[in-house]
């Protein structure tokens, strides 16, 4: 049994194994969107596998659509090399349910695979953008993708090339997709809908100034034509939809590969890219999903709505996707990720049933997060936050790592906490009645000391500020907790950090929180137990 177009033969030995397949021809489906091409994805990796390319199997299997996504990658060429390609483009999508359940299905609607770079298959992606039929170009490509600028202001050395050198070499992900629209203007100007399913707040927004920026500056420098800004300034010719997303999707799991090779499945090997990507050739993921988007498309689109996504009003995307990060899903991740590794819990599951880490995780949403919530309508909230604390967050099967999630938090602190905090300080005139939120940043400080509760050595998850974090808080010592320096001194370390709006979107001392987290970060610095002592007293508040 073979991922592949001719492994998908043998129907039999694949039902005897519980793995169902697509109940259209995969081969037709690539040939006509090959052709007639409506949706482009940039950004292949899991989540877009399992759940994007979900979503547009599922039109396919009710035959609400008879084309699929082209898939293109601007930053890691070894998932088009060594995931896509080898197995014709097929992904082996495996829900993981909180009982042990596995629902198994061969997903078939990622039709091409195609490199998006100077030295690569521009000329294919150039005859796709204009092509007039084309409705959607959609994004996963992590809030990375979308920046332009250093925190210092400074264009990125790449986007810095963009700007300089033009369309015709753009490299950066933005000026790729920039100088394929472009293309699609000097064919004609056919309308077009940009849709970032990022988990990122605003992230429509985020991608319309990406590529208008852009878009200003190569006019300005007799790139493109002076029409062109204005073509992708009109949101009735180019439109930029925000979303929500919403489907916790974990790396490849050990376990599910090695389930899959013993029902007779081959080649399921989990690959470890040269850009440190974590993917196979299956995707496991959780059943909940959900997916919100503005419904601004000028020029038609697939009918999402048949296939469970809530298309509804701008407002609305705006209420959920605050319901979600700022309140009920992500605040917990963040708060509990970095106790969990100090704690010496490698899973997520394993450290939120902690009946500390768990009371954290109930007072930052239930306490604190949801009174500050709008209701979106279209999803309660309470519910919402009820499924994440008793089936998702809980669900060992799933093998989320707590490292996993605490990779770039001080690219999220700002949404996650900060919209919370700054919600507070409008109606209440402070932020001081907070006491889960800052106890959640001062654990991310004191995890950024790079020392577990027995004080013993620990990795750290990636983070592009974690060299200047980690540079501000050197001399402060295990057992010393005045070698953070005097709770309110201008020399305190924590000082810099927690006065820093560009990380948590305001100064926590003007929000009135700033020495309550000094103090809470000193106090997790006495000695073994610490951190465990720490949460206990302050939880108890």
């Amino acid at each position: 049994m073979k991922l592949t177009y001719n492994g998908l033969k043998d129907k039999g030995a694949w039902e005897k194994a519980g793995i169902s397949l697509p109940g259209y021809d995969p081969r037709e489906v690539a040939e006509r969107s090959a052709v007639s091409p409506v949706w482009v994805h940039f950004g292949i990796g899991n989540i877009f596998r399992i759940f994007i390319g979900g979503i547009c199997d599922a039109l396919l299997e009710a035959a609400e659509t008879d084309r699929g996504i082209i898939c293109a990658e601007t930053f890691d060429y070894d998932v088009v090399d060594k995931i896509y390609r080898p197995h014709d483009n097929l992904a082996l999508a495996v829900t993981l349910h909180a009982d042990g359940r596995q629902d198994r299905k061969v997903i078939a609607s990622l039709t091409e695979a195609i490199k998006a770079g100077p030295e690569h298959q521009q000329d294919r992606l150039r005859e796709i953008f204009k092509d007039p039929g084309l409705q959607l170009v959609s994004f996963t490509i992590t809030e990375k993708g979308y920046a332009l600028r250093r925190p210092d202001g400074e264009y990125l050395p790449y986007i810095a090339a963009d700007m300089e050198n033009g369309p015709e070499k753009a490299c950066g992900a933005m000026g790729i997709v920039t100088a394929l629209l472009y293309e699609r203007y000097l064919a004609g100007g056919s309308p077009l809908a940009l849709v970032s399913m990022d988990n990122v707040s605003g992230n429509g927004d985020k991608l319309r100034s990406a590529v208008n920026e852009t878009a200003t500056v190569w006019t300005e420098k007799g790139f493109t034509e002076k029409g062109f800004v204005d073509y992708v300034s009109d949101i009735s010719r180019v439109s930029f939809p925000l979303t929500m997303i919403d489907k916790i999707t974990p790396r490849p799991g050990e376990e599910v590969r090695r389930q899959l090779a013993e029902l007779g499945v081959e080649d399921m090997d989990i690959v470890v890219t040269s850009k440190k990507t974590y993917i196979a050739p299956f995707v496991n993921a959780e059943a909940p999903g959900y997916l919100v988007i503005e419904d601004s498309f000028p020029n038609g689109r697939p009918p999402l709505e048949k296939a469970g996504v809530y298309m509804t009003e701008r407002e609305t995307v705006i209420k959920s996707e605050r319901m979600k990060v700022t309140a009920c899903l992500n605040p917990v991740h963040t708060a509990v990720c970095t106790y969990a590794c100090m704690l010496g819990y490698e899973m997520f599951a394993d450290g939120i049933k902690d009946t500390d880490l768990y009371e954290l995780a109930r007072q930052i949403s239930y306490g604190e997060g949801l009174p500050a919530a709008e209701d979106p309508g279209i999803i309660s909230p309470k519910e919402f936050l009820d499924e994440l604390m008793t089936e998702r967050f809980v669900n060992s099967y799933l093998g989320d790592t707590s490292a996993r999630i605490a990779v770039d938090i001080s690219q999220m602190a700002g949404i996650r906490f900060g919209e919370t905090i700054r919600a507070y300080v409008a109606k209440e005139g402070s932020a001081a009645s907070l006491n889960a939120i800052p106890l959640a940043i001062a654990g991310w400080l004191r995890y950024l000391m790079a020392l577990d509760d027995n004080g013993d050595p620990m990795e750290l998850s990636p983070d592009p500020m974690l060299e200047s974090l980690t540079g501000q808080l050197a001399g402060a010592t295990f057992g010393q907790p005045d070698s953070l320096g005097g709770i309110g001194s201008p020399d305190n370390k924590l000082r810099p950090i927690l006065s820093n709006e560009r990380i948590f979107g305001s100064d926590l001392y003007k929000a009135g929180i700033g020495e309550k987290i000094e103090t809470m970060t000193a106090s997790m610095l006495e000695g073994k137990g610490a951190v465990r002592k720490a949460l206990r007293q302050y939880l108890s508040k």
